[in-house]
């Protein structure tokens, strides 16, 4: 008879609907699921991203994680603007109910999980989609993928690991840059500002990544957690920064400054923020 952890294991994989979620090795290998939105993730995605990250934490077995998107075409480009409400993705902003995504929880669970995480970067990694691969421990990207954010063109921002920790990598007159202007970088300009660790073909990138993690479960996975634990000492300050931001952004997506963003992108129509100047 199967053990009972077992089948609720097996049970959860099946409802999985917007993560593809395997093991194999040693290797937990998550994968957005949602091409037909170049990967953006809503609240179900989110979760889910948790839950995987969650169960390979706990899988004594598994000792790296390796997260990337389906095709060749996103890595993730972050919330998907259609689940988007006047008060958070599933109308659950403000005070009370944040922005509607687990998102903060997300990005805690991949800085705390006590194994590496390699996100290998397949196309765009844009807006959130952004934000996942820094927070990642190392990334590696396809010749073709493509770095940047959008969140001040579709009224969001993420000012807690999004800008702080995001400064730390590529210092801040970059970071200032990369925010301010939300222009798209390619995968060679991010590897020269420290933003990538390697650039590869897109036929190898799955390869290279899974070559990295071979390597990676060659070594000590007691010293690898104490080094993880000890890197992010150093920037463990950025999540109450996180906290706040994230309270103060549930706020703003109840405003018409953020609606203006997001409408914007849904109708596909140059942005309008000049009346907010006022």
């Amino acid at each position: 008879m199967e053990k009972a952890s077992t089948i609720n294991e097996q049970a959860k994989k099946a409802d999985l609907q917007d993560v593809i979620y395997e093991k194999k090795k040693g290797i937990a290998k998550i994968t957005i699921n949602r091409p037909e939105v170049y990967n953006a993730f809503r609240a179900q995605t989110v979760k889910e991203l948790i839950w995987s990250f969650r169960d390979a934490w706990d899988d004594n077995e598994i000792g790296v994680v390796i997260l990337t998107g389906t095709g060749e075409k996103a890595f993730c480009t972050g919330g998907d603007q259609k689940g988007k409400g006047d008060s958070g993705y599933d109308s659950s902003g403000g005070l009370g109910g944040g922005i509607g995504l687990e998102i903060e929880e997300l990005h805690r669970t991949i800085r705390g999980i006590p194994k590496p995480v390699i996100a290998a970067v397949n196309g765009y990694a844009i807006g959130g989609g952004h934000v996942l691969h820094v927070v990642c421990d190392l990334t590696i990207a396809s010749e073709t993928a493509i770095f940047g954010q959008s969140g001040p063109k579709v009224g969001s921002y993420d000012a807690g690991y999004g800008t702080a920790y995001l400064a730390r990598i590529v210092g801040e007159k970059k970071a200032r840059e990369i925010w301010y202007l939300c222009e798209k970088y390619s995968a060679q300009e991010a590897k020269e500002m420290g933003l990538v660790n390697k650039v590869v073909p897109p036929e190898k990138l799955m390869e290279a990544a899974e070559g990295w993690a071979g390597k990676i479960l060659e070594k000590s996975p007691t010293a690898l957690k104490m080094l993880k634990i000890s890197f992010n000492a150093d920037s463990a300050n950025i999540d109450g920064i996180s906290q706040l931001a994230m309270g103060s952004l549930a706020m703003f997506y109840q405003s018409e400054e953020s609606a203006e963003g997001r409408d914007a992108f849904l109708e596909k129509r140059p942005v309008d923020f000049k009346k907010f100047r006022k």
